[in-house]
């Protein structure tokens, strides 16, 4: 049996006095779709910070692309530092909110080929190969008639685009997404969730989906992992694991009410 490409193993991180996991252990197997959901302060972003390797750990390990990372061990050397780095270059990452400031003066285009520059080094100039690769993810995020629009001129869900184009810039192995469909109407939100299956199996990715609403999981992930105060409350198919008793266990009786309209 395959090892997973991500392990995390009584992995606790804290913030201050905050514990925001606490002793959680997953695995998760290479080409998975893992969708990660609970309430605010749950833990679902930390998750994602510990498997992009900026993530400090009070106890526990894990272990992402075959790169260890232990309790203490973070920043004590140069030479950890490095592979952490060379970590990272095979995760692409889409955080919460617009990926660039909307003041800045870039357009579409070049906002994605900023994620191009992890692989040709901050100093070189693109070539015509990368400006063919950012063309190419353009047209699957079906963005290609904006290609020369300024960035700060776009919807919400057209800024959401742009910043999965330019996680998949740097060809990673493993995509994290923070909460990409917050804020987005219902349309746009659709979209955005076939977009993002649309890639994953293309690309055959590993895929860390976290959500504010787990139903954004039901149609696409292959397993759910339902957190709640930094431990995990259930963990399985979506279906099972965002049944009634569970969602109203985690998120209360709203959750539940929700959860049987949709």
């Amino acid at each position: 049996m395959a090892e997973p490409i991500v392990s995390l193993k009584d992995v606790v991180v804290s913030y201050r006095e905050d514990i925001a996991l606490r002793g959680v252990s997953l695995n998760i197997n290479e080409g998975e779709m893992m969708g990660i959901a609970g309430p605010n302060g749950s833990g679902k972003t930390t998750i994602l910070t510990v498997v992009n390797g900026l993530g400090r750990l009070e106890y526990g390990e894990a272990n992402v692309l075959g790169y260890q990372m232990k309790a203490g061990r973070r920043g004590r050397s140069f030479r950890l530092n490095s592979r952490i780095a060379q970590m990272r270059k095979m995760i692409g990452y889409v955080p919460q909110g617009a990926l660039i400031d909307p003041r800045v003066p870039v357009n579409v285009r070049e906002a994605v080929m900023i994620g191009r520059y992890g692989l040709i080094g901050l100093f070189r100039y693109p070539a015509k190969t990368d400006w063919e690769k950012v063309d190419r993810l353009l047209e699957m995020v079906d963005m290609s008639h904006l290609s020369d629009r300024p960035f700060g001129h776009l919807s919400g869900g057209e800024q959401e685009r742009v910043a999965i184009a330019r996680a998949l810039a740097q060809e990673p192995r493993i995509l994290l997404l923070d909460e990409p469909t917050t804020g987005l109407d219902w349309r746009s939100r659709v979209e955005i969730l076939n977009i993002i299956e649309q890639v994953h199996k293309e690309r055959k990715l590993t895929t860390l989906l976290v959500t504010h609403d787990p139903q954004d999981t039901f149609n696409i992930c292959d397993r759910v992992v339902l957190l709640k105060n930094g431990l995990i409350a259930a963990l399985g198919p979506p279906k099972e694991v965002l049944s009634e008793g569970n969602l109203k266990a985690v998120y209360g009786d709203r959750q539940s009410e929700t959860s049987r309209r949709s």
